[in-house]
């Protein structure tokens, strides 16, 4: 075994000794909480990008930076800040920063250089403060309810709107915190990062296609709220329970990845998006990369 193995494997121990609370923690949130599911796939998906860029690690000299270690003392004053604080956020997202500081203390900038993308798929893996959770859900409660409300009453179908309520004349729709939609929202933005990294070389490109998951996903949302509430007139309250429900969530997001690669597909159409950014080859050294009433109860299907 070569010294950087070794050096890996010990940072690896150390890591999981420290870090196992977190961890374990974090694994029984993927488990638990449909919102973030995907993080089963962050991990195995970066270890597969290094991987994939073993030979440029081979060529890239190692060369230990100590600005790294000023990065991994700061991660670890925010972990113990967060135990002792009892904030999950703080000590799961200073995990990313470990690993970070250490792939600069002991390999060196060519080796982040390497690794800087999957070191920034990381982050997706680790779950939102419940404060900046509810500042983004309830906004896009909202707005599919307005969608909702706008689409309904433009098919001559009369509904009211209280708050994120939607009543008609057989159905009342409670557009609820897990129909927000920012569980297809985050899922597809996870998806969009992949989809970039392995179709476009473009940088502008990518991070246009990042980008666009956004509006993708609120309006795939806003429109199966809409659907919802015309389903649920013209064939009655149980289009918005059930199967039907959970279908419509898992339907609608994967419209969404369609139109996902609909842009993709349009991006790649045009070569100007090539100024100020060099296309490189895979081979090449990467500087940056970057789902009765619909109620709470419910809930909404594990796309969304």
């Amino acid at each position: 075994m070569n010294r950087h193995a070794a050096a890996a494997l010990v940072s690896l121990g150390a890591i999981v000794f420290v870090y196992y609370d977190v961890l374990s923690s974090l694994v029984r949130q993927w488990a638990s909480d449909d919102n973030y599911s995907h993080g089963f796939f962050i991990i195995p998906l970066a270890l597969y990008i290094a991987w994939e860029r073993r030979d440029l690690l081979r060529r890239a000299e190692p060369k230990p930076d100590l600005a790294g270690l000023l990065i991994i003392l700061l991660s670890l004053g925010t972990f113990a800040a967060g135990v002792l604080a009892a904030e999950l956020f703080l000590t799961r997202i200073s995990l990313v920063g470990l690993v970070a500081g250490i792939t600069l203390f002991v390999w060196g900038r060519a080796y982040v250089r390497q690794l800087i993308f999957p070191l920034a798929l990381l982050p997706l893996m680790v779950p939102l403060p419940a404060l900046v959770f509810n500042q983004i859900a309830f906004p896009l409660q909202l707005f599919a309810s307005q969608i909702g409300e706008a689409t309904i009453a433009a098919a001559g179908i009369p509904v009211v709107r209280e708050g994120n309520v939607l009543e008609l004349s057989n159905v009342t729709l409670a557009v609820a915190e897990a129909c927000s939609g920012i569980r297809s929202l985050i899922s597809l933005i996870t998806l969009a990062i992949v989809l970039a990294y392995f179709s476009e070389r473009r940088r502008v490109a990518r991070t246009l296609v990042v980008l666009s998951a956004i509006p993708i996903a609120i309006l795939a949302n806003a429109a199966r709220v809409a659907g919802t509430g015309l389903a649920s007139h013209w064939f009655g309250a149980r289009a918005a329970e059930g199967f039907f429900h959970g279908f419509s969530g898992w339907l609608m997001f994967g419209v969404a990845f369609a139109a996902l690669v609909v842009v993709q597909g349009l991006l790649r159409r045009l070569p100007r998006l090539s100024i100020g950014s060099r296309t490189r080859r895979r081979d090449e050294p990467a500087t940056g990369s970057v789902p009765g009433a619909m109620n709470v109860e419910q809930g909404c299907s594990p796309a969304q």
